[in-house]
């Protein structure tokens, strides 16, 4: 049987893999909880005023003119016009939970310059000049409803309400004979000014929402393909919900068939969330998870690799050769003299992982299936083993992937018939022994350290990473920084 070029990523998936249950029916809880802390919302908080900062500084400012009627002057015209900001600084900020409804930011202590210039004419008298204008105590509060797109699985956010206060304006002006007439009409200037920011400045925290922000919701990787026959899914299930602590998101947390997509016969477990709040974020990852990977490959019937001996290092003094299973099982070489030998490894079910306080438990079952290579490139065969390992799996996170690493504790050998007639299986320990770990282990976990993608929106990576083990999920922790 020729080897698949994409076999070991098959069989990859296989040691990161499931369990299957009895009954078909649509999994109640979620495969993976993202929480958000406050921690994590007041870094965020941070990025989404310095974006709103940006926002505020783009404001366009209109002209605006009047006349002016002074005693034994008469009347005469003044315009403001050329308004630019100068400045938007954005202090003090605050992002606050409203458990079941959403978030409230606030801004207070902002303020911002305005530089432009004026003109003033009255009867045949006309001047010009430049003025500077600042806007002290400006304070701007909004409210943020959270949800979710069921079509798509991303989630949404709209701008519920928005309110601001701007405490003081003040107008410098200078330039011109006539730049004390107009310093008579600062009342009127600044109260011009103070109507036009505070109806503008809500029009661009309501559209940073719509545009901004949900645009950047966008980019949260809700399905991924990881290769020809699987992706995963992390699209929402419910609408984020805030609490006096954190802010939960609920998301499918399962892969899926390229081919097949469908429901899976078993469910997923409920996640005791613990109360920990040192990091910015958190993700708990369901045995399910895995679970449901394993099923998806083994309907896939891929989870196989073949063993042949140009897989052997070279150094080693164990062949896949017919000559050495010989010199351990006698009747293999007077059968089939001077030939290769090739191993068959196929999962007999998906193996079963099982996420508990002191660590994962995974104890795949395994099939063998050993043959001589004929002349004609036929095969022959020779034995089959069952084999039973014991499995040490180890996972962690980079800075936006999931990755695993495993090693094999032990094996036991079970022969399942032989067409070489009886022997001791024990003989062929030490062989298994070596080829897994020199040939199988080596490929899955180079594959594995590839990892697969977290559901993480864009331009952002986890650091301070911490791991822990709970009954039926691990949890996750880690800090996040926004490039």
């Amino acid at each position: 049987m020729a080897r698949e070029p994409d076999s070991v990523l098959r069989w990859a998936a296989l040691l990161v893999l499931a369990t299957l249950g009895t009954a078909v029916m649509t999994a109640t809880n979620p495969g993976v909880v993202a929480r958000i802390t406050q921690k994590g919302l007041d870094y965020a908080c941070q990025q989404g005023v310095a974006v709103l900062q940006k926002e505020l500084e783009k404001i366009k400012i209109p002209d605006f003119s009047g006349s002016f009627k002074i005693k034994h002057l008469g009347k005469g015209h003044y315009s403001f016009y050329s308004m630019v900001i100068r400045g938007f600084q954005l202090p003090s900020s605050q992002i606050r939970l409203v458990p079941n409804k959403g978030l409230d930011v606030s801004i207070i202590n902002a303020n911002m310059k305005i530089s432009g210039k004026w003109k003033a004419r009255k009867k045949f008298i006309k001047a010009k000049g430049n003025f500077d204008l600042s806007l002290t105590g400006i304070s701007i509060s909004a409210g943020l409803e959270l949800g979710f797109d069921p079509a798509s699985g991303l989630p949404t956010a709209t701008c519920s309400s928005c309110s601001n206060d701007i405490n003081s304006v003040h107008v410098h002006i200078s330039g011109g004979k006539m730049g004390w007439l107009i310093q008579l009409f600062h009342k009127k200037i600044e109260s011009s000014i103070r109507k036009t920011m505070t109806s503008k400045i809500c029009q661009i925290v309501t559209s940073s929402v719509s545009s901004k922000l949900q645009s950047y919701l966008k980019t949260l990787r809700v399905t991924t393909k990881i290769d020809k026959v699987a992706g995963i899914n992390y699209s929402l299930v419910a609408p984020p919900t805030a609490t006096a602590d954190s802010l939960d998101g609920q998301l499918k947390g399962e892969f899926f068939s390229v081919a097949h997509p469908g429901p899976f016969p078993f469910t997923s477990p409920p996640l005791a969330f613990p109360n920990d709040h040192d990091r910015m974020v958190y993700l708990g990852i369901s045995d399910y998870f895995f679970n449901t990977a394993g099923f998806v490959y083994q309907q896939a019937g891929v989870l196989h690799l073949t063993i042949t001996d140009d897989m052997i290092p070279k150094k080693s003094k164990f062949r896949l050769t017919t000559t050495f299973l010989g010199t351990l099982i006698p009747e293999v070489a007077k059968m089939f003299p001077n030939m290769m030998v090739q191993l068959n490894i196929s999962a007999l079910s998906p193996p079963h992982i099982t996420v508990l306080p002191t660590g994962l438990v995974f104890t795949p079952a395994l099939e063998i299936q050993a043959f001589a290579v004929l002349p004609n490139a036929s095969l022959a065969s020779l034995f089959v083993l069952h084999l039973n390992t014991n499995v040490s799996m180890e996972v962690s996170a980079s800075a936006d992937r999931l990755v695993g690493k495993l090693s094999v504790d032990g094996l036991l050998l079970e022969l399942k018939h032989s067409d070489v007639g009886p022997f001791p299986v024990v003989v062929l320990q030490a062989i298994m022994n070596y080829v897994l770990s020199t040939t199988v282990i080596p490929r899955i976990n180079e594959w594995l350290m590839k990892g697969f993608p977290l559901p993480l929106p864009a331009n952002v990576q986890l650091f301070n990473l911490v791991l822990q083990s709970h009954q039926n999920f691990l949890l996750f922790g880690a800090d996040v920084h926004y490039s």
